[in-house]
């Protein structure tokens, strides 16, 4: 990655192949630049082109703490389940292939919706001050093509309710047992998200017996509240981040943490900036803010980042967890 040789102020993500090409070929994302052949096969790979993943951005965007349905099946593809739906993915040669195994069969649009593989991600990044900002701008370099994807919302909620004190694979772990007891069968050993209206008829300590503990207090209260409230968390895509912010703390177990994550994981409110103990290292070690309160920290994040400042929080959380930020910066 580097800057392109005729506008030093953009940061062009490229993929080491691409690297060797035409420098000036790869300086934006589009779909209306994107070649995708779609076969009338569900189960036939699809294939776009210009996608701007790494092995690695890839594996990261789908497993690195934004989402809990995916994994990788040994054979260089990765497995998800969106909105009840199993969805496969993997890089081959210059392609990013995608394909459906039912229950529905989602469109091009849809997968480059979910995956943000559209020309407004070049320009979130073009958007961050990375040009000024040394630490921002290695972790993009480690990770081009880095995205926030954009799921269900009900769903989302649903996993980072099982988050607090859990770790990644924990949270998928439990996600799935719920799921395998509560939610509709897609085949393959594959059980979609049940819905909150399903888990409202489940008594809590049905949940603690599938190892939510405390956790399972507030996942009833809020299958309770949703299932009274029909289109309140579809309603929260439609408000201001803040107010959205502020409503979705109503919940039991929503603190402000959790409020960020579901709003830029499940919202596309890109401005939130969630917290955790992976930032709170990057912005104390990285950023000298060890002192600053919570309060002063998210300002910081909201006036340095900007409208993106989610997109840059992505970046820090899995170049800390990784270790890029720990090397020397010529490496």
């Amino acid at each position: 990655m580097d800057l392109t040789p005729n506008n030093p102020d953009r940061l062009v993500l490229r993929t080491p192949d691409q690297e060797r090409e035409n420098p000036c070929r790869y300086s934006k994302l589009s779909l209306v630049s994107q070649k995708i052949g779609v076969d009338s096969s569900s189960s036939s790979w699809n294939s776009i082109e210009n996608h701007g993943f790494t092995e690695q951005s890839l594996s990261e965007t789908l497993i690195g703490g934004q989402s809990f349905v995916w994994d990788e099946n040994g054979a260089g593809e990765w497995e998800g389940i969106i909105a009840g739906t199993k969805l496969s993915l993997r890089l081959k040669d210059e392609y990013l292939q995608w394909r459906t195994m039912g229950p529905k069969v989602f469109s091009k649009q849809e997968v480059s919706d979910y995956l943000w593989l559209d020309s407004s991600y070049q320009e979130a990044i073009d958007s961050l001050p990375w040009r000024s900002d040394p630490i921002l701008r290695r972790c993009i370099e480690h990770l081009p093509g880095l995205r926030i994807l954009n799921q269900p919302l009900d769903e989302t909620l649903f996993y980072f309710l099982l988050s607090p004190v859990k770790s990644i694979p924990q949270i998928k772990e439990t996600g799935r047992l719920v799921a395998r007891m509560y939610g509709p069968e897609l085949g393959g050993e594959k059980y979609g998200f049940p819905g909150w209206s399903a888990l409202a008829e489940v008594p809590e300590e049905k949940f603690r017996e599938l190892k939510l503990g405390y956790r399972a207090r507030n996942v009833v209260a809020t299958a309770s509240f949703l299932s009274s409230r029909a289109g309140w968390i579809d309603s929260l895509s439609e408000r201001s981040y803040l107010e959205a912010r502020n409503e979705i703390m109503k919940l039991p177990g929503v603190g402000g943490k959790i409020a960020d994550c579901v709003l830029l994981f499940g919202a596309r409110k890109l401005e939130a900036f969630p917290i955790d103990t992976w930032i709170e290292k990057v912005l104390s070690l990285r950023y000298g803010l060890g002192k600053w309160n919570q309060d002063q920290k998210l300002k910081f994040a909201h006036l340095h980042f900007g409208s993106f400042a989610g997109l840059a929080q992505q970046f820090f959380f899995s170049a800390e967890r990784l270790g890029f930020l720990n090397q020397n910066p010529g490496r």
